[in-house]
């Protein structure tokens, strides 16, 4: 398998999309946090001591998004056009899933900044909530769709998300 961030020497690079045309980009990723119908329940209906849950997670999945190339080495700094951070919720299995849209005209793709702004979000879930459950878990980060550049579009096997 060739990875494209070391060079020659088998060291790490930023990859150079200089060359590359910009194209517009939208990516998708979800992730999942599951935590007991009860406390989902005291989510939805505001019950939660420090306040609401998941428009604070909103925020943060966004400012994740927009800081992505602070936090993984390696990725670009990008000129982000949009991010947005919904939820679906699922009280009866206790599962809450952040889903963050990214999009920007750039010359590499933003899968890494609706990764990051999914994983942020369902982090947050987990913070304000863990003075009432620490058994929270927080699985299944996995991007489900991408279109823009040379790869096309991919698509989630069962991801009825795309724009």
């Amino acid at each position: 398998m060739n990875f494209n961030h070391f060079d020659e020497s088998g060291h790490a690079i930023m990859v150079d999309v200089s060359a590359k045309q910009p194209t517009m980009r939208t990516a998708i990723a979800a992730a999942e946090v599951r935590l007991s119908p009860e406390l989902v329940a005291a989510i939805t209906s505001g019950g939660i001591a420090k306040g609401d849950v998941l428009g604070v997670a909103r925020l943060a999945g966004i400012m994740a998004a927009k800081r992505t190339s602070d936090l993984i080495p390696l990725s670009h700094p990008l000129a982000i056009h949009n991010v947005a951070v919904d939820f679906e919720i699922n009280e009866p299995a206790g599962v809450i899933t952040a889903r963050c849209t990214v999009r920007a005209y750039e010359r590499t793709g933003v899968e890494m900044e609706a990764m990051t702004g999914a994983s942020l979000a369902a982090l947050t879930i987990y913070d304000m909530c863990k003075g009432n459950d620490k058994s929270i878990t927080i699985g299944e980060i996995r991007l489900l769709f991408k279109e823009g550049g040379k790869s096309g579009v991919y698509n989630c096997q069962g991801n009825k998300t795309a724009p």
